[in-house]
């Protein structure tokens, strides 16, 4: 009872870890108390302990699914997405257990974990990545290690801190070790957080290919859950409202005019709204982007982001790719009656057709990930890859009432801005809205729920990191590095075994 009472409190410590808390040095702690969950326990036991540790995760980390769907659908369809979230942490206790065993057992340990957060982003219906471990670090020391790395080298670092405390402890209590034993698991403590501190200067800040001036503008919206859905147009009045507002502060001279304003996800219709949105943005002057929901000729509808040029209208447009599966689209409508209420009321969103998300606005390349999409590695990656020396995340969050999930997303946008060494401007419906440095300091951010803007000046940079230029492959080498120490393990058992049959009576 002791292991699944720590295992639960292990999870939930890795919960607390996420934002909003600063508290990123918990997720170490947490890791260090499932491995010594899984000391010396079997695979059907591993299984079950990863599972209540991962219910200890998700349910409370994911319980804004409650603010969005309300009471009426109960609380099913959070129950069973934590808890499907948690089938992966099972495995994931059920192979550790093999593997701890090897020569750097830390290692290995640290490697499945990391290794099942991939695809988690792929299955089922395109994953849901929500919860990956270096979303706990936007604040953390291990957080530069994402400029060599990416994601799956932050979240990695974690876990072998976690785990080489875990071992270090076990070994600790046993009588008659030398003390050679302990080099192993105090390495696995200090190297990563040492290769943190040590990477932190390499982190480029400074602007490389000069300056801009961002606008973000947040109309705001009231906290009325899904109610909003049949009031979209409240979302464009206010966003109207609000940039006028901004631009009566730019003409009294009080705030700096923008080169660029931003607005966020899906606060307008396309081409229902082209003219008054032609006259804001000739009013204000400035190039914007535009978050909205466009139909197209043959009557179907994206969400897209639009350049907009004053006295031109629109240009380039990025259509969002990484699609809410049951938000925006609907795999299967016997089953997603029963998971969300859009199956009935809501027209399905077409994906992009996967070009880079990347925008030439005011003389600038920028980056666009489109809310649910900066949760995966790709979207700005490519963006970056393919130029951007911006990045901007437009989200509508505004259906999740005052819960953790904005929070929880901004820590992925000040995670990407260190990946890619680029500042990250998020624009949000209703907030957090913010304007990150590319060193993952927050510059200024707003509250939920108000009506608000933020101008900044903001550095371009031209620079690919490290982690740009590796792409995928730290997640495809975890994968393999996995798969192979579990395969040794299974060998080495698998030889004991035949060892064991094979020795003589004795007597």
């Amino acid at each position: 009872m002791w292991r699944s009472a720590l295992a639960a409190a292990s999870g939930a410590l890795l919960y607390l870890s996420f934002a909003p808390r600063p508290l990123w040095w918990l997720a170490p702690v947490a890791f260090a108390g499932l491995g010594l969950v899984l000391h010396e326990r079997r695979f059907r036991a591993g299984c079950g302990y990863g599972f209540v540790f991962g219910l200890a995760l998700f349910l409370p980390l994911l319980s804004w699914l409650q603010d969005f769907l309300g009471a009426d659908f109960g609380p099913w369809p959070w129950l069973a997405l934590s808890a499907s979230l948690a089938l992966y942490l099972a495995l994931v206790g059920g192979l550790i257990t093999l593997v701890q065993r090897l020569p750097a057992g830390p290692v290995w340990m640290a490697l499945i974990v990391i290794a099942a957060e991939t695809p988690r982003a792929w299955f089922p219906l395109g994953g849901f990545p929500w919860g990956r471990v270096a979303f706990t670090q936007p604040g953390g020391v291990f957080l530069s290690l994402s400029s060599i790395g990416g994601a799956p080298l932050v979240g990695f670092s974690v876990v072998l801190c976690g785990f080489g405390a875990s071992v270090l402890l076990v070994r600790l209590r046993r009588k008659g070790d030398r003390p050679r034993v302990l080099l192993g698991p105090v390495a696995a403590i200090v190297a990563p957080v040492a290769a943190g501190l040590v990477v932190w200067p390499t982190v480029g800040t400074e602007a490389q290919t000069g300056t801009r001036t961002v606008a973000v503008v947040q109309g705001g919206a009231p906290d009325i859950g899904l109610a909003l859905q049949g009031q979209r147009s409240l979302l464009r009045e206010t966003h109207l409202a609000e940039t006028r507002r901004l631009l009566a502060e730019v003409e009294a001279g009080r705030v700096a005019k923008p080169d660029l304003l931003v607005w966020p996800e899906s606060a307008a219709n396309v081409p229902v709204d082209r003219s008054r949105l032609d006259a804001v943005v000739g009013e204000f002057g400035a190039d914007a982007l535009v978050g909205a929901l466009e139909r197209r000729s043959d009557g179907r509808v994206r969400n897209v982001v639009i350049a907009w040029e004053p006295g031109v209208g629109p240009g380039e447009r990025y259509a969002k790719q990484q699609l809410v599966p049951f938000g925006e689209y609907t795999p299967a409508r016997s089953v997603a009656r029963l998971v969300t209420p859009f199956v009935n009321e809501a027209e399905e969103v077409v994906p992009g057709d996967g070009r880079p998300a990347v925008l030439p606005v005011a003389s600038t390349s920028v980056g666009v990930e489109v809310c649910y999409e900066v949760a995966y590695d790709y979207p700005a990656r490519d963006a970056v890859r393919a130029g951007a020396q911006l990045l901007t995340v437009p989200t509508n969050n505004a259906w999740y009432g005052r819960s953790e999930m904005s929070y929880q997303q901004l820590a992925m946008a000040r995670l990407r801005a260190v990946e890619h060494a680029r500042a990250v401007v998020v624009a949000a419906t209703s907030g957090v809205s913010a304007v990150i440095r590319p060193d993952g300091t927050v510059v200024s951010s707003t509250e939920l729920f108000t009506a608000g803007f933020l101008v900044e000046e903001v550095p371009l940079r031209s620079q690919v990191t490290l982690s740009d230029r590796l792409g995928a492959w730290p997640e495809y080498s975890t994968i393999a590095a996995a798969v192979a120490a579990v395969l040794v393990a299974l060998l080495r058992h698998r030889k004991r075994g035949v060892e064991q049959v094979a020795e003589p009576s004795q007597g």
